[in-house]
């Protein structure tokens, strides 16, 4: 598959080739819904479990006398009433990540850019190297590209600092480097913004 690389001016450059083999694979919405669904259950920090009566160590000893005192009649020191007793129906520890299948996720990660390509919402820019790292500059340029409403940069290594510093007061501008990349962010996206340097990182990560 070929596409026209730009730069950020909205300037087109030559054709880059993307490997069908990651930018051609056909979509499975089974398959991109298992992915996205396990990234968003592995954002979920388990619950931290309270102790309970059964947990807590404190004498069993009867403190008191049956009649008499003025007061119930306790005989134990665990009981959620008083101060470093069990707590009452406690929040119990839960995990909510479950397991997913490498070539599952890899081939998920496939098919979300697979799914960008086919669809016209990919753009291939040459660099995000920017001369002046200035926001309303940047916003400029952005507006010549029509991204739509939330686009996402995917760098090389890392993110170019200077658009780093400029694209991060802008609503709905996401950049991240190509390691980072992932299925949630990409499927969430308008239109996806990779540069040269991550396309060779992307195929890469593939044939690695």
């Amino acid at each position: 598959m070929k596409v026209k690389v730009q730069t950020l001016d909205g300037k087109a450059g030559a054709d880059i080739d993307l490997n069908d083999d990651v930018f051609g694979v056909d979509a499975r919405a089974d398959i991109l819904h298992r992915v996205v669904a396990w990234q968003l259950e592995k954002r979920r920090a388990p619950a931290r479990a309270a102790r309970e009566r059964s947990d807590v160590s404190r004498t069993g000893k009867k403190f008191g006398r049956q009649k008499g005192g003025g007061t119930a009649r306790h005989g134990d020191r665990k009981a959620p009433i008083f101060i470093g007793g069990g707590k009452a129906h406690g929040p119990r520890a839960r995990t909510f990540g479950h397991s997913l299948n490498k070539k599952i996720r890899t081939l998920g990660l496939k098919m979300a850019l697979s799914d960008k390509a086919k669809g016209g919402k990919l753009v291939v820019l040459d660099t995000l190297e920017l001369k002046d790292a200035k926001t309303k500059a940047l916003a400029g340029k952005l507006g010549k590209l029509e991204l739509g409403n939330r686009a996402l940069f995917i760098d090389g290594d890392a993110v170019h600092e200077s658009f780093a510093m400029a694209s991060a007061n802008l609503i709905g501008i996401d950049a991240m480097p190509a390691i980072g990349a992932n299925v949630y962010d990409i499927m969430r996206a308008d239109t996806l913004v990779l540069t040269r340097a991550a396309v060779e990182k992307l195929e890469a990560r593939f044939n690695g």
